[in-house]
């Protein structure tokens, strides 16, 4: 009896000792795996942004202030009841309480946004600028419009004039010889020059464009000093607003460098093509 019960005994004690290290293994696995089930990503979590935004934009813009203000009213039940859908995400994931910065870094407390402002400055200038330059086409096509209209009605009364008059005095002269002894008078002579067409086509020469090389000059000096000033002026004001005023400075110095050098070109062209010389006398 004592061989049997020496063994029966060492066979319980080992069944117990077996029973209390198992239950005592089990939470040591399910602490180790307990971490993995509640990481998230960094994708993970750009989603999360992402729908959280999405779902801001569907809500008044106040909330979003208002939670960026007090990130406490995330644990806030009362105030999130008025928004359901926004107190279920909430709920749902509760990471937007714990980083309430990374979930509403998109959100803007003032009046306008400073990434946006930029941007919309540059709007606002190019509208001025393309509103300005279509404002002065206009003008400028009704003004030679007018301008023109106004010449010609000039040119044909003074026509239709001269060739009453004109018609007058040779209706005065009976014969080829007395209009010839008419137009070698000095009366005869005025009478010819007042022609309102020219009778000697030949005697026009191509003149140099003197004129056009100073107005170049003048203008691109102009363009040139508002363009720099324009660039000065950038430097002394807010940096948003100073990006489009130092780009117009940029090209308006860029214009009138542009007038310069197509005066100096138009200089030298006209030296070679002997423009500034004067043209030959002919004595036939």
């Amino acid at each position: 009896m004592r061989r049997l019960i020496f063994p029966i005994l060492m066979v319980l004690a080992t069944a117990a000792f077996a029973q209390k290290t198992a239950p005592a293994a089990a939470p040591a696995t399910t602490t180790a795996t307990a971490p993995a089930t509640i990481v998230t990503t960094d994708s993970d979590a750009r989603d999360s942004r992402e729908q959280f935004k999405e779902l801001l934009r569907r809500t008044p813009p106040e909330v979003g202030k208002v939670l960026k203000l007090d990130p406490t009213l995330f644990n806030n039940e009362p105030y999130l009841a008025t928004y359901p859908a926004l107190a279920a995400f909430v709920k749902q994931h509760p990471e937007v309480a714990h980083n309430p910065a990374y979930y509403l870094e998109d959100v803007w407390i003032g009046d306008r946004d400073p990434r946006t402002s930029g941007a919309r400055m540059w709007q606002e200038t190019m509208e001025g600028v393309f509103f300005f330059a279509i404002f002065s086409t206009v003008v400028g096509v009704l003004t030679w419009l007018v301008r023109m209209i106004v010449e010609q009605r000039r040119w044909s009364r003074l026509s239709r004039v001269q060739t009453e008059v004109h018609g007058k005095v040779l209706e005065r002269l009976t014969s080829n010889d007395e209009l010839l002894r008419y137009m070698e008078t000095p009366a005869g002579r005025r009478f010819l020059e007042s022609a309102p067409i020219p009778v000697d086509t030949a005697s026009r020469q191509v003149s140099a464009p003197i004129g056009k090389i100073l107005w170049s000059i003048q203008m691109g000096l102009v363009v040139a000093a508002a363009g720099i000033g324009l660039a000065f002026v950038s430097t002394h004001i807010d940096k948003d607003a100073s990006q489009p005023i130092y780009a117009l400075g940029v090209v308006a110095i860029s214009v009138g460098v542009g007038f310069v050098l197509s005066a100096i070109v138009s200089f030298i062209l006209s030296r070679r093509l002997r423009l500034f010389e004067p043209p030959e006398v002919s004595n036939v």
